[in-house]
């Protein structure tokens, strides 16, 4: 009996080896997973088998998956909604480039640019999420050329220059040709700043230092029959004033001559500060 016993474990024993051995070349086969035992230390959980050639995504650390290019899916997330900085806007200037993108660049990742990488990524059979990652921003730097400054700042946004000296006295709008800027300044401090757009080549705005002569809150042009809503006159028929052209087509068109803000609240608030009398510095 006791001999019989013996047998009857070591058949167990080596049974059961046997089961592991078949276990362990139906893992290395398959890319099974096996679960540990439960929380109350009971019998093993069943074995989850992964059959070969599926795919599963890879946690990029940050919540956002990633995948292969080579697999169709999307790679690591670059930038997505909310996001904001140089970069948005680069990617915005070359959603422009092949006309996914109408309006900014902006410099934040918005509903429309959402829209627009979406849309590129369809068309290109990539997952429209969206959101841009590594893949879909390789396939558009392929599609296009590297954006200038006024491609960059298309619809204004840009930092404004140092001030001209002659501007850090008194009250005065400091109009910088350059970053295509207007300073509000009073006694050398910076009242606001925004973007302002200038004459075209044949219509050229005056530069040197000018006061406002007159302000006409609705004008309209008596050359030309344009609005000239906040129009602060400086220099003959050149004035500061809205345009509804700059603020529609940016930096794409021109003026007559006069300086143009795309801005309609800043400049009402301008329009409300300045004076007849103040001074008027256009330089370069």
């Amino acid at each position: 009996m006791r001999t019989t016993g013996m047998g009857r474990r070591t058949t167990g024993r080596a049974r059961a080896i046997a089961a592991a051995v078949a276990l362990s070349a139906l893992v290395a086969v398959c890319g099974c997973t096996v679960q540990g035992t439960d929380a109350d230390g009971g019998h093993h959980l069943p074995v989850r088998i992964k059959l070969p050639g599926s795919s599963s995504s890879s946690s990029t650390g940050d919540g956002k998956s990633s995948a292969s290019p080579s697999t169709g899916r999307a790679g690591n997330v670059l930038w997505s909604r909310g996001d904001s900085g140089g970069d948005v806007r680069e990617l915005q200037a070359r959603l422009r480039q092949v006309d996914w993108l109408f309006d900014g660049p902006t410099g934040t990742y918005d509903d429309l640019t959402e829209q627009a990488v979406a849309g590129f990524q369809g068309k290109r059979g990539l997952p429209k999420t969206g959101e841009t990652d590594s893949v879909t921003w390789q396939r558009l730097l392929k599609m296009t050329h590297e954006p200038g400054k006024w491609d960059l700042y298309l619809m204004g946004g840009q930092p404004a220059g140092a001030p001209d000296p002659r501007c850090l006295t008194g009250r005065v709008l400091c109009i910088d040709k350059t970053s295509r800027t207007l300073r509000w300044m009073i006694d050398g401090r910076t009242v606001s700043t925004m973007s302002v757009r200038f004459g075209a080549e044949l219509t050229p705005t005056r530069d040197g230092v000018f006061q406002v002569y007159w302000k006409a809150r609705n004008w309209v042009s008596t050359l030309y029959h344009s609005p000239m809503p906040y129009a602060m006159f400086f220099s003959g028929g050149q004035a500061v004033h809205y345009s509804y052209d700059f603020s529609m087509r940016g930096y794409a068109g021109g003026s007559h001559g006069c300086v143009n803000v795309r801005d309609e609240a800043a400049i009402a608030s301008l329009f409300a500060q300045v004076r007849t009398g103040d001074k008027v510095v256009v330089h370069q």
